[in-house]
């Protein structure tokens, strides 16, 4: 109860109510993340393979040692490529599957928040933002003042910064050579 009182009792206690619970959220799904993905025997062998593939492809690439035939090892290269692209697109599949239970911990807690701090001004923004960003800062509250920023810009920001960071100190971070999610860009030499 006096813990209460005490940040009650703070200037920024709102906006530190919402970092801690974006903070606190991150560790609920990063924990929920290891049950799931990261703590299986299929994540640990494909994340080996694309971590090798792409130190394989990274050679290859760039050690002029190998003397092979300019076909047959752009041949290689691409085999290796395809074998790389397919274990990430596997590893992204593999990670699908809990994205939809920290999904729905997150619509949760927002919902959550958002209910506890409807129309309520959680932090002052140190700039004036423009059009887009503005509306989103501003979303919900009342008055004209455009430094007000409500809870869902700031949980939005915190959300990802905290997650993306505590990712990379758990080392959960995707591989290396790991593409970008489900769909990757399109090859250029296919077209």
């Amino acid at each position: 109860m006096a813990t209460t009182s005490f940040l009650s009792s703070l200037k920024y206690s709102d906006g530190l109510t919402v970092v801690g619970i974006s903070f606190c959220t991150a560790i609920v799904c990063e924990a929920i993340s290891w049950v799931l993905i990261y703590r299986t025997n299929s994540y640990k062998s494909l994340r080996s393979s694309i971590d090798k593939a792409a130190k394989k492809l990274e050679t290859m690439k760039t050690d002029p040692a190998i003397k092979i035939a300019k076909k047959s090892k752009t041949k290689k290269i691409d085999r290796v490529e395809t074998s790389l692209k397919e274990s990430s697109r596997d590893l992204s599949l593999f990670k699908f599957k809990s994205g939809a239970v920290v999904a729905l911990v997150l619509f949760v807690v927002f919902g959550l928040l958002n209910s506890l701090f409807e129309g309520k001004v959680v932090a002052k923004l140190p700039f004036k933002p423009f059009g887009l960003v503005m509306k989103m800062s501003h979303r919900g509250l009342q008055g004209e003042d455009s430094t007000d920023c409500s809870m869902a810009f700031l949980y939005f920001l915190c959300s990802i910064s905290i997650r993306t960071n505590l990712q990379k100190f758990l080392g959960f971070s995707p591989p290396r050579g790991a593409s970008s999610g489900l769909f990757p860009m399109p090859d250029p030499k296919t077209n």
